[in-house]
Order: structure tokens, then C-alpha cells, then sequence
């Protein structure tokens, strides 16, 4: 997730305070992982530094005085662009999973044993999100399928995987 790309479209919708950002951002886009205030307002400052955004209007409020934070046309322009270019489709040939079960059988252990834990944690966070697609709205459905696709391909790879074991030992130690 690019979060200056992120705040740069909440900011194409329309200017908006840094508190409002926050708000957006992790309604939208943090579930389970808020934006910390610290890392907005630090790229909010690089935007403004790098042109793609400006300062407008200043509010008092009962705090400390509120920014407007404005895109220019330069973060409208790179914004776009990011929009317009589709996501990597391969995913990272050399994954976590892959590595740990390649250590493990290079250094004699038990690489069964540590796909059959990663199926169980595999498994339960499906549970878990499977309790969000039913108590959520669209946008938590949608996430929570979302990662569903994913660990459901993981779990087929820890399957099939677990099935060449034998065959994947004997290459990683020749």
C-alpha cells in the first residue's frame, strides 16, 4: 500500500485537514493497521515539500491551528499515473513460506511439521475473516475476499508442497 499515493486521492476528492485524512484513510484502507498520526503528518510534509501538495487555509481550533492540505496538479498527475498502471501480477518468486521450508529441510528439520502449523494459522485467520464477511459491510467483504484468494492459494501451495517434501529435500542438500 503507498499511503503518499493513498493520501494524494483522498486529497483529489477534496482538500482536507490531517485529522480528516486519518479518518478516511483508516476507514478506508488501515483496517487492522490504523495510520499512525506521526507517519501522515511526516508524508503529508514531504508532499508539500515535493510540490504535490500545498498548505491552504489555516483554522483555529480547540488544539493546535488545522491545516487544509491541498493537491496540485503535479500530485494530481503522478496520483493519476499510479492509478492508470496495474499492479504487478507475479507475485515475489522467493516467499517466506518458501524460504522457511527450504532452510528447514537444508538444516535437517522438520519442514512437515512447520507447514502443518503455517496450515492451522492459515485456517484460522480464514475463520476470522470469514466472521468479518459476515458481520461487515461491502468494503469488508471485499477485503476480507481478498485475503481469503490469498490464503487459499497458500494453502494449496503448503499442500502441494508438503506432498514433494521428499523430493525438494533431497535437491536443496545435493
Amino acid at each position: 500500500m503507498s499511503v503518499p499515493l493513498t493520501l494524494l486521492g483522498l486529497l483529489e476528492r477534496e482538500p482536507s485537514h490531517g485529522y480528516d485524512l486519518k479518518r478516511d484513510y483508516d476507514a478506508l484502507f488501515g483496517r487492522g493497521r490504523p495510520l499512525p498520526f506521526g507517519q501522515l503528518y511526516s508524508t503529508l510534509g514531504r508532499l508539500a515539500r515535493d510540490g504535490k501538495v500545498v498548505v491552504g487555509e489555516t483554522e483555529a481550533g480547540a488544539g493546535p491551528d488545522r491545516k487544509r492540505y491541498v493537491i496540485t496538479d503535479q500530485g494530481a498527475t503522478e496520483f493519476e499515473a499510479w492509478l492508470r498502471e496495474p499492479v504487478e501480477a507475479e507475485p515475489h518468486l522467493q516467499t517466506v513460506l518458501f524460504a522457511k521450508v527450504t532452510l528447514a529441510l537444508m538444516l535437517g528439520r522438520d519442514a512437515e511439521a512447520y507447514l502443518d502449523a503455517q496450515r492451522a494459522a492459515h485456517l484460522q485467520r480464514m475463520r476470522e475473516l470469514t466472521e468479518v464477511k459476515r458481520g461487515g459491510g461491502l468494503v469488508d467483504a471485499l477485503l476480507a475476499d481478498h485475503g481469503l484468494f490469498h490464503l487459499e492459494a497458500d494453502l494449496r501451495w503448503i499442500d502441494l508442497t508438503t506432498a514433494r517434501l521428499d523430493a525438494l529435500r533431497t535437491e536443496v542438500r545435493s
